[in-house]
């Protein structure tokens, strides 16, 4: 693992490391956690409200000293248009101490500046290695599988953060972007057949791009590739998408890990394929996506967390914009922390019929039961006479579907069932590109063209976009 060798930073990573691995080994003390996570509040809090001229401006006036992990709700919220607006006056630390400067993609708005210091390389990356190991040991033995990394673009934290807990694995791995210029998805398939990558990371969309290169090129997904395992991160993944993906490659699928360049990796899959919090990182509350109200640790609502690492950028009581389910870990698995299920982000919602649905909701009920396809996109219509009426664009790869109407209507009776409107089912040749870009935008943007209303931004920026994702390259 990679390790700070001067400094407070080193000083720090040998700290947390011995509570990481306590808490992983189930040798940590309940009131040991609950110490590491006052004290390290209280560390960010002094930190962030003298350091920080954005904090120091955010939390003025609040009674910093009588803030613990229980009353969290005294403090304000940080959110992304705060970050926009804020840029680098939400650091804490000088940049010059932070060890990679990134950027989120800055395609829904202006980009933000998302550098990271030793601390929180060392803090976030312990997670994610755990959940790697865990999985390959499941499926490889003793085995370093070869994998591939497939990230969005250079200034984000990928291809470092998955190359730094790739060598922590002992594996070898292969930085290769199909949508990068100097790559493109014809060098990418001829490095996963030379090299013979057996683990894939990469979006989902960018997982189904890539089989439909693949056909497009010539290759036989199965025959030609020896890829065992797909790691997705980046979008929604829904049991049934991954079920999809799992029939399109023939390899398992794992939602691998959950988090953004602001925060971080917030959780991290296990071998049973349920995602665990990182929760020695964390504070984390659920709270009510409209009213702000905190229903504390677990439940269901909108996902906020206030960072223990005490790193360049702690973010105090950040509403990700993602709603969640949080659940007491059962889980059987070498992973810790509690259970947490995303469920798609609160601005994705959306109403059909007169009831309001998730976009997991959506995603489930489209593609429940569907296998080899190769995407899908959803149309809303009011009808004249009144009421919503849903046509579902279903993208199926050839030989893998024997039966595609028999597909399509087992579509059009489960969503209709499910969602409490009409649906109609067209299996297209190619769907529109628009649909590559939900990593980058938003899966409402990628997925739904609701014809109810004018195209919101999220949208008109995914048009934009759709015109340089192509996959004959």
């Amino acid at each position: 693992m990679w390790l700070p060798t001067t400094g407070p930073a080193a000083d720090f990573a040998a700290d947390y490391l011995t509570l990481h691995r306590a808490f992983y080994a189930r040798t940590l003390a309940a009131a040991d956690l609950d110490a590491w996570r006052e004290r390290q509040l209280r560390v960010v809090l002094d930190q962030v409200s003298v350091n920080s001229p954005f904090y120091a401006r955010h939390l003025a006036g609040v009674d910093l000293s009588a803030v613990t992990p229980q009353t969290l709700d005294r403090l304000p919220f940080t959110t992304k248009t705060h970050l926009r607006e804020e840029m680098l006056d939400v650091l804490s630390r000088p940049l010059a101490d932070a060890v990679f400067f990134y950027e989120t993609t800055g395609t829904t708005g202006r980009a933000t500046p998302c550098p990271r210091d030793g601390r929180e390389v060392v803090a976030s990356n312990a997670h994610v290695t755990e959940s790697w190991a865990s999985i390959f040991r499941h499926h490889f033995g003793d085995h370093a599988p070869r994998i591939g990394l497939m990230g969005p673009t250079e200034v984000h934290s990928f291809g470092d953060t998955l190359g730094d807990v790739a060598r922590n694995v002992g594996s070898m791995n292969a930085k290769i972007w199909p949508y990068s210029p100097v790559i493109g998805f014809a060098k990418a398939l001829q490095l996963m057949k030379d090299l013979e990558l057996e683990v894939i990371c990469c979006t989902p969309g960018v997982a189904l791009m890539l089989a439909k290169a693949a056909e497009h090129h010539g290759y036989r997904l199965r025959e030609d590739f020896a890829v065992k395992l797909l790691l997705v991160t980046g979008e929604m993944c829904t049991p049934a998408l991954a079920r999809n993906l799992e029939t399109v490659w023939g390899a398992d699928v794992y939602n691998i890990l959950y988090g953004s360049q602001e925060a971080f990796v917030i959780a991290t899959a296990c071998r049973n394929k349920r995602m665990h919090l990182s929760q020695t990182n964390y504070l984390i509350e659920v709270v009510d996506p409209e009213t702000g109200e905190s229903h504390g640790s677990r439940g269901s609502g909108e996902l906020t967390v206030t960072m223990l690492i005490d790193g360049v950028k702690p973010l105090i009581r950040y509403r990700t914009g993602d709603a969640v389910i949080v659940d007491a870990p059962d889980c059987d698995c070498e992973m810790a922390g509690d259970l947490v299920q995303l469920v798609g982000r609160t601005l994705d919602r959306i109403e059909l019929g007169g009831r309001r649905f998730t976009a997991g909701q959506i995603e489930t009920a489209v593609l429940t039961g569907v296998t080899g396809s190769a995407g899908y996109q959803v149309v809303i219509d009011h009808e004249p006479s009144g009421g919503d009426r849903l046509t579902v664009r279903l993208e199926l790869l050839k030989d893998l579907v024997d039966d595609p109407a028999g597909v399509a209507a087992g579509v059009r009776d489960r969503a209709a069932a499910t969602l409490g409107i009409p649906v109609e089912v067209e299996l297209s040749d190619g769907l529109d590109p628009i649909v590559s870009t939900g990593a980058f935008v938003s899966w409402k943007a990628a997925r739904i063209v609701d014809r109810r209303a004018d195209a919101d931004h999220e949208t008109r920026v995914a048009q934009r976009m759709a015109g340089n994702r192509g996959y004959t390259t």
